[in-house]
């Protein structure tokens, strides 16, 4: 008995999986950026901790180091109905799911058909007479067909890499969005407690003023100042209820802007007033390069980098032989009750139309003009991420100024305050005593209302810039932070 010979496409099918492991995608490098030793703005003698967690981790509450208990629950209903962060969860998940589709290039498709064809051949297509007599026939068929793309020089892995960076790449941009409502949400709440305080010392101020008015008006009945006095007294006091509701209007307009960022309609969200109290937190900023790894910005900057250098290796494998390995076995006959017997089976290897191996030769270009753009574009996304990481080195140096700097203009401001209020009860005295009229009074008291608002907006001003500096580095830092994360903030599934 002669030995079998295994059929010579075996050979051909091996040589094959071994040019699958081949890929003529571009190897990947992040590209280099300068990152100074330390930032300008941080203070020579302070002792900054490194920040060491990495950007594809739990930021932690970060919020709790203001020990605002109001502002840890706004946080965590905006984390479950802002509906800028369901749209960022739903571009994720758009993402993975091309992703998925990616990744079945790596496998067979399958198919499975039933199904008859009534036809009538004509007289000429079996080399008979015009007028020959051609009969319809009916031919049933039942089968399954495979198709098989061989990755050869790695046109689908490249494929499954760009589509695995590009959900690589949504995923930090949802954890950039998540840190930027909730910064938002920080914001709004200070900007909110800011005009509490403003309003609180108004309804003081106003206070004040109308115990001024009675005693005027008393003093004009007995006919001890003039009209003129009077007057000026109304006027201030009317000039400060006036303020205080410009401060309602701006608080209620600011109340509506948290309410949205909490995903409420403005009409089913109150907060109860509460002055803002000093924010004094300190935080540890690390080193420059540190944010590099931090910052989710900057993580999704890379890894569209990483996407379109991929898509590079995507471009070029058009240059090269494509094998599409395509198969059929099914059964075929004129009769339904023969269709399924063993001498009605049929099957086919190979392509119905075209050919199993393609090996491009001429297109005018269009395969050099794919590989140019995607080379454009990679380099598109390279000075992307250069930008994005200056951007985040340069928001990390105004915020550090503005504490820094801050801190000095809330020192120097409070004795402003407090010289603005000694001005004040002197005057009163000196008017009391004769020495001057009560547009001197008027004068004193209009600066301690303007110094105590200077001392409120920097209170509040300070406040921003420490979110601000917690935005900038990427959120939360060191095990204390992290161990709190019992995180009701959306997560990355």
């Amino acid at each position: 008995m002669s030995q079998l010979k295994p059929p010579r496409i075996f050979p051909l099918l091996a040589t094959l999986l071994v040019l699958a492991g081949c890929s003529v995608a571009p190897p990947y490098e992040r590209a280099s950026v300068d990152a100074p030793a330390a930032f300008k703005e941080a203070p020579a003698d302070s002792s900054w901790k490194v920040a060491e967690p990495a950007e594809n981790i739990s930021r932690g509450d970060w919020w709790r180091v203001f020990a605002d208990p109001t502002l840890d629950q706004l946080e965590a209903q905006a984390a479950d109905a802002n509906q800028d962060l369901q749209a960022g969860l739903a571009r994720l998940a758009q993402a993975r799911a091309v992703q998925q589709g990616a990744r079945a290039g790596f496998f067979p498709r399958i198919d499975v058909g039933a199904g008859a064809t009534r036809q009538r051949a004509s007289p000429a297509s079996q080399g008979l007479a015009a007028d020959a007599d051609s009969e319809a026939s009916t031919l049933w068929r039942a089968q399954a067909s495979v198709a098989y793309e061989a990755d050869l020089f790695g046109r689908i892995g490249s494929t499954v890499a760009a589509a695995s960076a590009s959900t690589q790449q949504q995923e930090a941009l949802f954890r950039s969005l998540l840190l930027a409502i909730q910064a938002d949400v920080a914001q709004a709440y200070f900007a909110v407690r800011e005009l509490d305080s403003l309003a609180a010392l108004y309804v003081e101020t106003v206070s004040l003023r109308e115990q001024n008015l009675k005693l005027f008006e008393r003093r004009f009945d007995e006919g001890d100042i003039s009209e003129l006095e009077l007057a000026r007294v109304r006027t201030e006091l009317a000039s400060a209820r006036s303020e205080a509701i410009g401060i309602a209007r701006q608080r209620a307009v600011a109340e509506h802007a948290l309410a949205i960022l909490l995903g409420q309609a403005p009409a089913a969200f109150a907060l109860p007033a509460q002055p803002l109290a000093r924010v004094t937190v300190s935080v540890p900023v690390g080193l420059p390069s540190d944010l590099l790894e931090r910052r989710p910005d900057i993580a999704a900057a890379e890894r569209a980098m990483a996407a379109a250098n991929a898509r590079v290796g995507t471009a070029r494998a058009a240059f090269f032989p494509r094998f599409d390995l395509t198969g059929a076995f099914g059964y075929e006959s004129a009769d339904l009750g023969d269709l399924f017997k063993w001498s009605s089976r049929s099957f086919l290897l190979g392509p119905l139309v075209g050919t199993m191996l393609s090996l491009p030769v001429f297109d005018g270009g269009a395969r050099q003009a794919g590989v140019d753009r995607a080379t454009a574009a990679y380099q598109e996304d390279v000075a992307n991420y250069r930008q994005s990481v200056l951007r985040a080195f340069k928001e990390v140096e105004d915020n550090l100024v503005h504490l820094r700097l801050l801190g000095d203009q809330t020192q120097a401001q409070g004795e402003a305050v407090l010289s603005a209020r000694r001005a004040a009860r002197l005057s009163q005295i000196q008017f009391r005593e004769g020495s001057i009229s009560y547009l001197g009074v008027i004068d004193a008291d209009r600066s301690v209302l303007q110094q105590q608002r200077v001392a409120v907006s920097l209170d509040a001003e300070r406040a921003r810039a420490t979110v601000g500096l917690i935005r900038a580095i990427g959120g939360g830092w060191g095990d204390e932070v992290n161990a709190k994360a019992g995180s009701k903030s959306a997560s990355v599934r």
